[in-house]
């Protein structure tokens, strides 16, 4: 049992044009996505998204929705899921150099990290994706003509919107999902408690005054369900694993918040790793709670973390206290097996999940330094105290929007990262290099490597396949990737550094 697993994060991007209050939102992604794409020539620009394996209506419960039941937002296997025509200009999809996915998703720019093995390499690559868009909106703001835009790392709009910060984890087919379902949802209730990042407004347009500790859980409707935007569940059951079905799912979280602490990124992906191991290895202890929805909203609701989940059980405990029994049936495992721990990461995540729990029981601020909702808590109530502001005041929700803002200069956490005011665990030097490299150890190595080499012979790439158009022969040559753990540079760094054009590396795989 350790950290190490394929997972992944994928971030919808608020927009906004200060200049054009009435733009359309799908051609200001467009525009993002495209803006960041151009300098980069056709090595990333011409080749398209392959939607041939995607199946967004299949369900982990065994059935596929009829797609004349679905809302047009759940076929994402069509102009990715967005209503438009894949002509439309807004429309844009591009595969980057680094192995991620950049593209419009539902009238935001989202940026899809590529396939990593531990927390840390998960917060190197999605930091990666704010470098990516801060570049994106730097080269709007210099080109004549453009409307330029502000982007923002967060969840809601405070206006009864929202959209989703994605964790993707890969797990073993075998493993029974209504076990995932049984361990999970007491989980992702109780987890916001370090994994949210912090809202000022109570309610999904923030109607009710106050702060709370997530942005996502006011959005949440039932425990269980296929559905991403319309009553959005605990626990997805979309079924589309992007690699080999009969070996593995795909678990697609979709309740997780938009976080810029690094700390707080570590840690959420971290943790789930291991309750994912725990359920895996069926040594998780029944903590069901009791209506589960309703407890997601009022854990949100009390940033004093004071709030009691009661379980089935007829037990009552803090959100803390319940995530004290995640922790300690995750030590305890960890202590009765002997396991590599290739960097010591899991270690390091069970030493700042205890860290963490202990001093959010005696003081919540103690915690400022590694936890957004904290942070921006902290900023918020120092505002309050100067300017004798009460919870609603329409300041405190542009200060909110404020923290999120990817610019140096403008965005509040970035302030409080450049005067070291909060911890980081990447070096700038390692995010600027993850913004065009790919990770070394998964297949995302061969699909980054393949559009950085070859480029103007990619037709089309995904998560599990690159199409490759060479001239001279008949037909598009796809290559599959259905293993997420070959392709990484062991396994064909020499390969590639021996074919020095498409031609070489297909004629290499295929013999034709």
């Amino acid at each position: 049992m350790t950290v190490h697993r394929v997972m992944g994060i994928e971030t919808e991007y608020g927009v906004s044009a200060p200049s054009d209050p009435g733009a359309s939102a799908m051609l200001l992604s467009g525009q993002v996505v495209n803006a960041y794409a151009a300098p980069l020539g056709r090595s990333v620009a011409r080749a398209r998204w392959d939607y041939e394996d995607e199946a967004p209506l299949r369900d982990a419960r065994g059935w596929e929705m009829a797609r004349s039941a679905a809302h047009p937002s759940q076929l994402t296997d069509e102009s990715g899921g967005s209503g438009v025509e894949p002509d439309d200009p807004g429309l844009a999809n591009v595969v980057l150099t680094n192995g991620a996915r950049l593209y419009v998703d539902h009238a935001h720019p989202e940026y899809s990290s590529p396939e990593v093995r531990t927390p840390r390499d998960v917060v190197r690559w999605d930091k990666a994706g704010e470098r990516v868009m801060l570049k994106a909106a730097r080269r709007i703001a210099e080109s004549p003509g453009l409307t330029p835009v502000n982007l923002y790392k967060n969840n809601t709009d405070n206006k009864g919107a929202s959209y989703g910060t994605h964790e993707n984890y890969l797990m073993r087919r075998e493993t029974p999902f209504a076990e995932i379902v049984r361990g999970l949802i007491p989980f992702f209730v109780t987890r916001q408690v370090f994994a949210g990042s912090g809202k000022v407004g109570i309610g999904q347009s923030g109607e009710t005054p106050g702060y709370q500790l997530s942005q996502r859980a006011d959005f949440f409707e039932v425990e269980v369900g296929l559905e991403t935007t319309l009553k959005r569940p605990i626990v997805n059951t979309r079924d589309e694993p992007h690699a080999s079905a009969d070996k593995y799912r795909r678990l697609h979280v979709i309740i997780g918040d938009a976080n810029l602490c690094e700390v707080a990124t570590f840690l959420k992906v971290g943790t789930t790793a291991l309750v994912l191991d725990l359920i895996e290895s069926h040594a998780l202890p029944d903590l069901t709670i009791e209506r589960p929805v309703s407890t997601l909203h009022a854990v949100s609701h009390d940033p004093t973390l004071k709030q009691l989940v009661s379980l089935r059980d007829g037990r009552q405990m803090t959100a803390v206290q319940l995530q004290w029994l995640f922790f300690e049936a995750a030590r305890a495992f960890i202590d009765s097996r002997e396991e590599d721990d290739p960097g010591g990461q899991t270690e390091e995540v069970l030493r700042r999940w205890e860290s963490m729990l202990t001093r959010l029981e005696r003081d919540p601020m103690e915690c400022h330094r590694e936890l957004d909702c904290v942070a921006k808590l902290r900023l918020l109530n120092g505002f309050r105290d100067r300017e004798a502001m009460d919870w609603n005041h329409a300041r405190l929700q542009l200060i909110d929007l404020q923290y999120s803002d990817v610019r140096p200069d403008k965005g509040l956490y970035q302030r409080l990262a450049a005067r070291g005011a909060v911890e980081r665990l990447v070096s700038e030097e390692e995010i600027e290099e993850a913004v065009t490299t790919p990770p070394q150890n998964t297949r995302a190595f061969f699909r980054g490597e393949c559009l950085a080499r070859y480029g103007e012979n990619v037709a089309a790439a995904s998560w599990d396949s690159v199409i490759f158009d060479v001239p001279g022969m008949p037909s598009l040559q796809r290559v599959p990737m259905l293993e997420p753990l070959r392709g990484t540079r062991d396994h064909v760094g020499e390969l590639l550094d021996s074919c020095p054009t498409a031609r070489d590396l297909v004629h290499a795989l295929t013999g034709r």
